[in-house]
């Protein structure tokens, strides 16, 4: 696939939001987070990415090492990015495909992570 452009938002759509991102490449992390959450996820520099509304409706959680910031929204509890960087310092944010308009996140190529080992 390419870097296409996309539009998300959370379920009650207080949070809008988009994103140039390539899907041709998703992750499925079994961690104690991802596995309750069922996200299918996929990651785009920092930089293509724009959050239209939603900032003050936003809240965060972090785990385990505190290097990913999970954000989502206060009304709904949809999680539909996390802010982090890469392990060469690079800004990225990790899409929840699940949340992003038109998009069936099951359909796509994805590949297993093994995140409840790290």
């Amino acid at each position: 696939m390419a870097v296409l452009h996309y539009h998300g938002s959370c379920q009650c759509g207080a949070v809008d939001f988009d994103v140039d991102a390539d899907l041709g490449h998703t992750v499925v992390c079994n961690c104690s987070r991802c596995r309750r959450l069922g996200s299918v996820l996929a990651f785009a520099p920092r930089e293509s990415f724009t959050l239209n509304s939603g900032e003050d409706n936003l809240t965060e959680y972090q785990f385990n090492k505190h290097l990913i910031h999970h954000l989502f929204c206060k009304t709904c509890g949809i999680q539909s990015f996390s802010f982090g960087e890469t392990p060469d310092g690079k800004q990225m944010v990790a899409l929840n495909v699940n949340t992003l308009d038109g998009v069936d996140a099951r359909s796509l190529p994805s590949q297993a992570f093994d995140g409840a080992s790290v």
